[in-house]
């Protein structure tokens, strides 16, 4: 049995439950012009499907009172400049004309709240110099939380966050999502619902694609930066937490003082803010409901939404 196109027609399931990110009608960005996806072609010499080597990102889209609106749309554009610049991939387009190119592309697909992914990859180059050209294509689709909405079973995956002396780790590069893949991967076949990473000290350091905050006596904690990708919506947590007069320290944050927190939540653009149940066998035990993670998973809801402008102060 073939899958079902939406009431939308953005995306459907198989009978393998496999997500379809496009249909026939589906529209996407593509070097300037706005092209159906099933036309799109790339090139299978690109050194981006060989080595690893774009940046992208992930940015999300919500229908509020005063229409559509792209959460942070601005950072999310500027990361993708600053990925570009780490690893030497040219980036001559202007943000500006991106962002207007981005509020269009949810007009034509008829999109309202969507996820949004802009990548910036290789035209031909089958050497290990930086390219020379590229491309940059930005399509969306409708997806709801990434790590639904449920308290999570996460377990501390034996596979470590890249060496920050090893790549740029701050730089949110496609070839460094082989990490997150082994990671989640792992944690699923050992019943869990999600990773998370240490660093090469044996330091707490994030998911496999989003940031972890520690709640404890009364304050958040969270990894410094380091050894972590600056997350978006950490920083907008972080901000958050200003607004609200909650006290958050950026640390190195050990396996022990993990384990001995009074609760824990994961943030992103993609999974939002979700509470954790469990890492490894340790229970927390303190009610989500009373935590302060539920605090702030309320009031960033209320932030994106802009059922309460929180921005006009962060």
């Amino acid at each position: 049995m073939k899958g079902v196109p939406t009431t939308k027609g953005r995306f459907y399931f198989n009978r393998k439950n496999k997500m379809h990110y496009y249909d026939s009608s589906t529209i996407i960005y593509l070097n300037g012009r706005f092209v159906k996806a099933e036309d799109a072609k790339t090139d299978l010499y690109g050194q981006s499907l060989h080595y690893g080597l774009a940046a992208f990102e992930g940015i999300r889209a919500y229908k509020t009172h005063n229409d559509t609106r792209i959460f942070k749309i601005k950072d999310h554009f500027e990361r993708l400049q600053r990925s570009c610049e780490l690893v030497n991939i040219p980036y001559p387009w202007d943000n500006s004309e991106l962002i207007r190119q981005t509020y269009r592309l949810l007009e034509l697909n008829n999109l309202k709240d969507a996820y949004i992914r802009p990548i910036v990859y290789s035209e031909p180059n089958m050497t290990l110099i930086a390219p020379e050209k590229v491309s940059i294509m930005i399509c969306a689709w409708e997806w709801g939380a990434y790590l639904g909405d449920k308290l999570l079973k996460v377990c501390i995956s034996p596979f470590q966050r890249p060496n920050p002396k090893s790549t740029f780790v701050e730089a949110k590069i496609s070839g460094h999502y082989v990490n997150s893949i082994l990671a989640t991967t792992d944690a699923k076949q050992k019943g869990y619902d999600e990773a998370l990473l240490l660093d090469q000290h044996e330091n707490v350091a994030e998911g496999s694609g989003a940031n972890i905050f520690i709640e404890k006596n009364g304050k958040l904690y969270t990894p410094a930066l380091g050894n972590i990708l600056a997350g978006i919506t950490r920083a907008t947590v972080i901000e958050l937490c200003h607004v609200l007069d909650i006290e958050v320290v950026e640390k190195t944050i050990s396996v022990a003082e993990l384990k001995n927190a009074d609760s824990a939540f994961f943030c992103g653009t993609a999974a939002e803010i979700v509470g954790i149940h469990t890492i490894d066998d340790t229970v927390y035990r303190q009610r989500w409901s009373d935590s302060i993670g539920y605090t702030i998973q309320r009031a960033y809801k209320n932030l994106v939404l802009e059922r309460v402008n929180y921005e006009v102060i962060i």
